[in-house]
Order: structure tokens, then sequence, then C-alpha cells
């Protein structure tokens, strides 16, 4: 559904753009997403109880921060609520968007008169693996019209409203609010990447880590409740 209440085209200046960046201890990584996030019309970092110094250093970059219960589903949908921008970008907080993001986010809600869209990405560290990965990411983007909360999913705050924004769920929030978008608009891909951290890969394995998220996703696509899995997720985390 075209948001009929916008004109089709707007200049990049003229629409206002809200990135949201939940965050948990990010003190590594916050200041490059931040940084990346400067042209837009506002920054809210909404954080669920960090222990380092990634409030501190929000602030210093002159980002609203908001406090918020833990989980990312909750975090987002307290920033989407607090946020005064005609488009929200959800930003990661080990994520850099790239330097045109404003006008390409434009151009595909109001240009191409897509309700919703994202970004491909690629890894900041690895070798063929990863890069084979971040290319079968956005195949399966393209093939399911769906996103990851990696692509930085971006959507009009009409088209956000319309759908009842992010569920309050820790786990699957971004494939929730996508399944919801997918049945109200067209998705649209904007233009660059969207770079993110292959921490977690690394960190845990490629192989292991691509199974995990996938077999946990088909799970929850089959209908297991997101705060079971959570639950798991969260315990797995825990004993390493």
């Amino acid at each position: 559904m075209r948001d009929a209440t916008v004109a089709e085209t707007r200049r990049s200046e003229d629409v206002r753009v809200s990135v949201i960046i939940p965050t948990l201890d990010e003190e590594a990584a916050i200041s490059a997403a931040l940084a990346s996030a400067q042209p837009a019309h506002e920054v809210i970092v909404v954080d669920g109880g960090s222990a380092d110094r990634t409030v501190e250093i929000a602030k210093a970059m002159d980002a609203r921060v908001l406090v918020s219960a833990r989980g990312r589903g909750r975090q987002l949908a307290a920033g989407a609520a607090a946020a005064t921008g005609d488009v929200m970008v959800f930003l990661h907080a080990d994520s850099q968007l790239p330097v045109d993001f404003v006008e390409s986010v434009v151009d595909v809600i109001h240009g191409k008169g897509c309700s919703w869209g994202r970004f491909d990405i690629r890894f900041d560290e690895g070798g063929r693996l990863l890069r084979l990965i971040a290319h079968l990411i956005a195949w399966r983007s393209r093939w399911t019209r769906g996103a990851t909360g990696d692509q930085a999913i971006f959507v009009s705050r009409l088209a956000y409203e319309r759908v009842g924004g992010f569920p309050e769920e820790g786990l699957f929030e971004d494939v929730a609010l996508c399944r919801r978008l997918k049945r109200d608009g067209t998705m649209g891909i904007a233009r660059g990447r969207v770079v993110t951290s292959s921490r977690r890969w690394r960190r845990d394995g490629t192989i292991r880590t691509s199974l995990r998220m996938w077999s946990l996703k088909g799970v929850y696509l089959l209908g297991v409740r997101a705060e079971l899995l959570e639950r798991y997720y969260r315990n797995v985390r825990n004993v390493r």
C-alpha cells in the first residue's frame, strides 16, 4: 500500500529521518555507529541497562539517550515511539550506515513509493565465506521480500503505525515487523551497503553461528514463541 497522503517525490532535506539504535554494553562499537548516523535529523540511542560507557559515549556524541527495559524489540519500540522523523531507520549498534544513507532512504520511500526497505550488507572483517554469506543474505532478502535487523530496516512513520510497530520481543522482532510490513506495502532496496560486525561469527565460528541462527529462525517461523527462543539463546550465550 502506498502512502497516498505523502507527495510522491520529496527532496531529502525536506524529509526528517530518525535513526534508532538499541544498545547494551556497546562501548567498543557505538562511536562508529553514531558517526555514520550523523546526517540524520535525529539519532536516538535506547539503552537496555549498559554497565559500560555506552551511554556516556552516546551523550558525548549528541545522541538522544533513552533507557528502556532490556530486549531489542522493547528498545526499538520505545525509540520509535519517541522519534519525530517522517522515516525511521533501525540500526544495530555494531553496524554503520553508508555515507549517503539519508538520500538513499528518501529515494526508496518518496521516490519509488515503497513503504519500507532495507540495505544490502558487507562484513567489516572476514574472508570468502563471510562474503558469500553476505551475498546469500541479500539473495534471501530479495526472494522472501523480507529483511533482518543487520540490514538496517527503515520504514515510513505512516506504515509503521499502520502495522502496529515492533512486537516487544527480545528475539526475531525484526522478522515479526517485516511480516507485518510485507502485508502492508512494497519493500525497497536502498543504495549502498551497511557495514556490520563479524564479531559474533568470528567468536563462535561461521558455520556454527549460521546453523544456530537459521535453526532458531526456522522454529520461530513454525510457531515457537519468541520468548522461549530468547531464553534458550540467552542460555547458550551465557555458557561461553
